[in-house]
């Protein structure tokens, strides 16, 4: 009787592990595509927050390296000196300012915390 089961129980472990192996694989592979693109970056982080902080006239408080679209960009979270917070996207590649604007929602959870 048990051998009945024996078969099928082992043929669902299969599964099981083969799931998890390829899951795990396929993080390993985002990760080393992560490193890889990093290693494309031509300016560093510091840089490319000096760039920032010049353009949005203030502190950096966050930045992160991501691949937008295929480009590689540095994103710089600025607060100036009256509380307004700035997403400014530097070019990894040669340290241009992409983009600068606005955060409302940053702002919008300071004045919440002010209250």
């Amino acid at each position: 009787m048990n051998r009945k089961y024996y078969i099928p129980a082992l043929i669902m472990a299969a599964g099981v592990v083969t799931a998890g192996g390829l899951t795990f694989a396929k993080q390993f592979d985002a990760e080393n595509e992560s490193s890889a693109d990093f290693a494309k970056a031509t300016i560093s982080l510091s840089q490319a927050v000096s760039a920032a902080e010049a353009q949005a006239g203030g502190k950096a408080s966050k930045a992160e390296f991501a691949s937008e679209r295929g480009a590689l960009v540095y994103e710089v979270e600025i607060v100036t000196a009256d509380s307004k917070v700035f997403d400014v996207k530097v070019d990894a590649t040669n340290g241009k300012v992409l983009s600068s604007k606005l955060d409302q929602a940053d702002r919008g959870e300071k004045e919440d915390n002010d209250d």
